[in-house]
């Protein structure tokens, strides 16, 4: 068996992070497999060294609107098959998704929708909880061993955010959103980081405007998730919080494989 290292990062633009020293990171960090989230560009933007990092194949979901949304993995290995989406347009077309199947796992990198904007990107952000849990639990029913990784733009309990009581009607933590992530591990998706780590204070995004990551006032929007028959092979599971770039920090999981 080989340890395998999985990170998942919201990078808020490829572009910016790149300018930061993404590339550097990657480089010395070295995961087998990278996800990230709210990449922002279309194929034209892509620069040389992002689109050929040198041991990496990459993929990228582009959503139909520029400088907004999308995702990316780069894997050291070549995945069995890839696939962007899952099937629905209305979801497709925002380039959220992006599915890697391996000999061992298929791992769903995913960039759920924020609901703050306003009611209706609400109800899209809830319908698009409820289409993908019937799409992974169909994946899973059919003998799928999972790895569900991204940010899910939702705190799931109290402890996963600094100041539960003050963002009670705020969306991230609305006892609708928190229900939906109540559901989706009662469907056998165990929370990698939580399975390690029973302590508070652990967060994976901060607000830019308040110095809010300096004070650690933070939220627990990113995860990893893996169907339970994955379970004994998670040795461990942590945030990657002193890593600057972006408003969000990577999570990431070792398993053997």
């Amino acid at each position: 068996m080989k340890e395998l290292k999985i990170l998942s990062w919201n990078i808020n633009g490829i572009r910016a992070v790149e300018r930061k020293g993404f590339l550097d990171w990657l480089k010395q960090e070295s995961p087998d497999v990278l996800c990230l989230q709210e990449t922002k560009v279309q194929p034209e933007q892509i620069g040389f060294e992002i689109q050929h990092v040198p041991g990496y194949y990459t993929y990228w979901n582009f959503p139909e609107r520029r400088g907004y949304s999308g995702v990316a993995t780069f894997t050291k290995e070549k995945p069995v098959s890839v696939e962007n989406g899952f099937g629905i347009k209305k979801f497709d077309l925002e380039g959220r998704v992006t599915i890697t199947k391996y000999p061992q796992f298929t791992l769903f990198n995913v960039y759920f929708p924020n609901g703050r904007m306003n009611d209706e990107r609400l109800r899209y952000k809830m319908d698009f909880y409820d289409a993908f849990l019937d799409f992974v639990t169909s994946v899973k029913e059919r003998g799928g061993r999972l790895i569900i990784c991204g940010d899910f733009n939702t705190a799931h309990k109290e402890i996963d955010l600094a100041r539960p009581r003050e963002n009670g009607n705020t969306s991230g933590f609305l006892p609708v959103e928190r229900a939906w992530m109540d559901k989706f591990v009662a469907c056998g998706f165990i929370d990698t980081f939580r399975y390690f780590i029973k302590e508070p204070n652990y967060y994976t995004w901060w607000s830019l405007r308040t110095r809010a990551r300096e004070r650690n006032v933070g939220w627990r929007l990113d995860y990893i998730f893996v169907t339970e028959d994955l379970l004994n092979l998670v040795v461990e599971a942590n945030i990657l919080s002193r890593v600057a770039g972006s408003d969000h920090c990577p999570v990431g999981i070792k398993l053997l494989v």
